[in-house]
């Protein structure tokens, strides 16, 4: 009953808001993901039937004992979560659009009831999102479209696993699970840094206590090797933003042909950076594989994402790990004014050092 008076919450808003292509996207985030609950199966009852194969029962196993540890050991409310279990025809359960004007790296911004605005807006349908993506497009703005693995709905529904999170390796999927979960603690509208540099703390700290509960706290390097790769190329995204915003501040005085000429070298500059740090990568880095061709879009869209995750790990470190007690500082936090957050932020970050 609580996830159908959602629902119907979900659709009274949908019909409160003006204009047909407000209207057309909640109609099919609502529909979208209505769809995809309506599809799950009890976890439980999958693992019962003999006809499961056996890979698959191994890792939905496997997502119960990550659900268990994730309500008894890190505290997160976990609910109904994760319970049901949905068989995607796609490698993605949702796609994300980005669109960032030609001579900036300040996205465009959605705003949505209760989430407050976004720098990308999801679709289910693939065609839905390239339509809206070429309206873009003819107002000369740079755009990314990429596909989702999992998103949570932060507490209002009992969202299910489904193959993207099945695909994975297992530390991953776990992983992953703990990242989405983490979402229903805490979220601030407009704050993406905030939201996703908390959930990816908890999701390294969780992975690495789970790690160690399996009797395989090696592993958990290879978790933190990939975050090095990630942090390598954001250093790397960086100093190559910098370039562009200098560019970009001589709009006013320089053609648009010439800011474009530069503006295509720069990005040709880092595509060849990004290739030359990776090329001994054992595994794709943010951007997938080299070659890449980057734009604004996916370079706003990656800076977003990660910067305060050392800050969040001391502020777990400094709670003793009491995920509860961590949870409670974080939430306090959460109310500051975002200036003085990411100052306290910053100070927190200087002062983290790895596990050794």
């Amino acid at each position: 009953m609580k996830q159908l008076s959602q629902i119907y919450l979900l659709l009274l808003l949908v019909t409160m808001l003006n204009g047909c292509s407000t209207i057309g996207y909640y109609s099919q985030a609502v529909s979208g993901h209505l769809s995809l609950m309506m599809a799950g199966e009890p976890v439980e009852k999958i693992l019962t039937n003999n006809e499961t194969p056996l890979e698959l029962r191994g890792k939905l196993s496997l997502t119960q004992q990550a659900r268990h540890f994730a309500a008894q050991r890190l505290a997160l409310p976990v609910g109904d979560a994760f319970s049901d279990y949905v068989e995607l025809n796609r490698p993605w359960v949702v796609v994300n659009l980005v669109a960032v004007p030609e001579f900036s790296l300040e996205p465009h911004r959605w705003c949505y009831p209760v989430l407050g605005c976004q720098a990308y807006r999801g679709y289910f349908n693939l065609e839905d999102a390239r339509t809206e993506e070429a309206q873009f497009q003819d107002n000369g703005f740079d755009t990314f479209i990429g596909g989702v693995t999992a998103y949570s709905t932060l507490g209002w529904f009992d969202d299910p696993l489904h193959t993207g999170f099945t695909r994975l390796a297992a530390d991953r999927m776990v992983a992953l699970m703990f990242h989405e979960l983490a979402h229903r603690v805490v979220y601030i509208a407009d704050d993406t840094a905030f939201n996703e540099s908390f959930a990816t703390a908890v999701e390294l700290e969780g992975l690495r206590l789970w790690l160690s509960e399996q009797g395989n706290p090696g592993q958990f390097r290879q978790a933190l090797d990939r975050l090095t790769r990630r942090n390598q190329t954001l250093t790397l995204v960086e100093d190559f933003s910098a370039r562009l915003q200098t560019l970009y501040a001589e709009q006013d005085s320089l053609p648009d042909d010439q800011l474009r000429n530069r503006k295509t070298a720069i990005f040709e500059d880092l595509a060849l950076a990004y290739q030359e740090l990776s090329a001994d990568w054992p595994e794709p880095g943010p951007f997938g594989p080299a070659p890449v061709s980057l734009n604004n879009a996916n370079v706003a869209l990656f800076r977003q994402y990660n910067q305060h995750v050392p800050a969040f790990r001391q502020m777990l470190r400094n709670a003793d790990y009491d995920f509860a007690s961590f949870y409670k500082a974080v939430e306090t936090l959460s109310e500051q004014p975002e200036p003085q957050r990411s100052e306290h932020l910053a100070a927190l970050s200087q002062r983290f050092e790895e596990h050794l």
